[in-house]
């Protein structure tokens, strides 16, 4: 070969090389691998309540390296898991998206968010665990969206605890959503999906994962005179163990012992609940090869095992402290799992909440912080004597009191003649006057003029969905929340438009993001805008938000 004849070939080489197509996703400054990551409950302020005892690979490096909206609100109420986890990918609001609450009315008749009697389980034997689907959203989640983009070549998954918070956040084109089966302590799907389980998540569950976690019992991190961000362990916040709480809710736990007496789903109200969701995670990034194809990759990843323990233990316990402990270790292990898997800086990585939490009545109270509970059975007490007062008693018009929402029987009203408005003020100005710590209580149909502040007029009007929602929002007094008897109050709840319940997380770190700090107000429907500007998409269909532009790296 002549010297002239292989100059040629290697200039016909280096000509392919430099006009080869370059990967979509390189094309577009697309990261590999997007992760959404919802602590579900996590209040703001847990970042930095808890810092001084994070290691330095988990939240403080999503601190330190990332960037960090201090300001993040949710702008609709209730402040429920559903709505929240649905608002994150779809960057819309109850009004729009359709999820009105964990559990809303459809067609007049009682739903909870996923269910879907149209599927059938895979995984287990048919029932209700595993009759979920999507349908109920009535929008595209940014995850959707990605697929859309590519001409469905991008794969993306969701994977959580909870079914709603593994269903919604992937939406209604996914390759796959998996949440867990308390009875068999297995990840399961619906036919919405597919037929059958692929090996990866046969594999998984093979090892009985739930199982050796419990079995090795919930000791503390630290001695526990050393939780200083917390309450004594032994106290009356907290919700005990067991038929007649006969099992302290104090650390040590004794959880294999638990799990034989409350069965598997006692992870949940574990830290090994989130443990269980970050190797799920990873077997569903090695089994689905996520953020090795040409396309940007998605994976929607929940962790519900926070909320469980700060419903039964409260904002200060304990529990709560070492739950948080744990989960940075573990997401230190994940991030550092990504750098070697995906490559760092090859991937997107969000960390958000669903909603935040409020404290323990009796605990506001020893500390003289108002609040009480809102009765919700009196609620309805005095909703059915207003009704059977002026209706009768066989008017049957009120269908329920969730939600801190009146939902009336419109068939009823309506066959009856009943002058719908007058029945709403009257059940309004009752609640006023009789039920203590009510602010407000508003027909949904008068919001738009109702002498409120505009912060919570616009939280009633972005979340009421009509014939999902109710027919009267009751606003609490700061700090009251809903309870439904006079028993000690245990643990926490949320639901309200407070700060509490609605100030939440919110870090994006990885390819596209700068690092720092922003403090003007977002709110949860700027985090899919966000994205969908990162990742050069369409925004999901209902979306509402802004893209948060200071967080955007500056472009070479």
């Amino acid at each position: 070969m002549t010297r002239t004849t292989t100059l040629r070939l290697l200039a016909l080489a280096l000509t392919a090389l430099v006009s080869a197509p370059r990967s979509e996703a390189a094309q577009h400054g697309r990261p590999r691998l997007v992760v959404t990551m919802m602590v579900d409950q996590m209040t703001w302020d847990y970042l930095y309540r808890y810092q001084a005892r994070f290691v330095e690979g988990g939240f403080k490096r999503l601190l330190s390296r990332g960037f960090n909206c201090e300001n993040t609100r949710i702008n609709y109420i209730p402040a429920y898991t559903a709505i929240g986890h649905s608002s994150v990918h779809t960057g819309s609001v109850p009004a729009i998206h359709g999820i009105a609450g964990n559990d809303f009315f459809k067609d007049g008749k009682p739903i909870y968010c996923t269910q879907d009697t149209l599927v059938a389980s895979v995984g287990v034997p048919n029932g209700k665990s595993g009759q979920m689907s999507p349908r109920n959203l009535l929008t595209t989640t940014i995850a959707d969206e990605l697929r859309i983009a590519t001409n469905f070549r991008s794969k993306t998954i969701g994977v959580a605890i909870k079914d709603r918070a593994s269903i919604l956040p992937a939406g209604h084109t996914t390759n796959g959503a998996y949440w867990l089966d308390d009875a068999s302590g297995h990840f399961i799907t619906s036919t919405y999906y597919r037929t059958d389980l692929p090996d990866w998540v046969k594999k998984f569950n093979a090892r009985d994962r739930v199982k050796e976690l419990l079995s090795q019992g919930w000791k503390p991190l630290y001695d526990l005179k050393t939780y200083r961000e917390s309450t004594a362990d032994k106290n009356d916040y907290e919700q005990p163990w067991g038929k007649k709480g006969e099992i302290p809710a104090t650390l040590p736990l004794d959880t294999k012992k638990l799990m034989k007496t409350e069965g598997l789903g006692v992870i949940r109200t574990t830290p090994f609940g989130n443990t269980l969701t970050f190797e799920m995670a990873k077997a569903a990034i090695e089994g689905e090869h996520l953020g090795e194809g040409e396309e940007t990759d998605f994976l929607a990843m929940s962790h519900s095992a926070t909320d469980y323990v700060g419903h039964r233990y409260g904002t200060f316990a304990v529990e709560t402290e070492d739950t948080y402990l744990r989960l940075d270790r573990d997401l230190a292990d994940f991030l550092s799992y990504l750098d070697k898997k995906v490559g760092e800086g090859e991937y997107l990585f969000i960390l958000t909440a669903d909603h935040a939490a409020a404290h323990n009545l009796t605990f506001d109270k020893d500390h003289k912080i108002p609040g009480e509970a809102l009765r919700s059975d009196i609620a309805r007490q005095i909703i059915d004597s207003v009704v059977n007062k002026t209706l009768g008693a066989n008017a049957r018009v009120i269908r329920a009191y969730f939600n801190y929402q009146v939902f009336f029987n419109d068939a009823r009203i309506d066959s009856l003649g009943i002058n719908r408005s007058a029945l709403q003020h009257t059940i309004c100005q009752a609640l006023k006057a009789k039920l203590p710590g009510v602010a407000y209580a508003i027909p949904a149909d008068e919001v738009v003029s109702a002498p409120i502040p505009e912060a919570i007029k616009t939280r009633i009007i972005n979340g009421y969905r009509k014939g999902r929602s109710g027919d009267i929002f009751v606003i609490p007094d700061p700090g009251w929340y809903s309870k439904g008897s006079a028993e000690t109050p245990r643990g926490t709840t949320h639901g309200v438009w407070s700060p509490y319940d609605t100030h939440i997380p919110l870090i994006f770190m990885g390819k596209g993001i700068r690092q720092g700090h922003l403090y003007r107000e977002t709110n949860i429907t700027d985090i899919a805008a966000t994205l969908a500007a990162l990742l050069k998409t369409q925004y999901p269909s209902g979306c509402i938000g802004h893209p948060i532009t200071e967080a955007f790296a500056p472009q070479d």
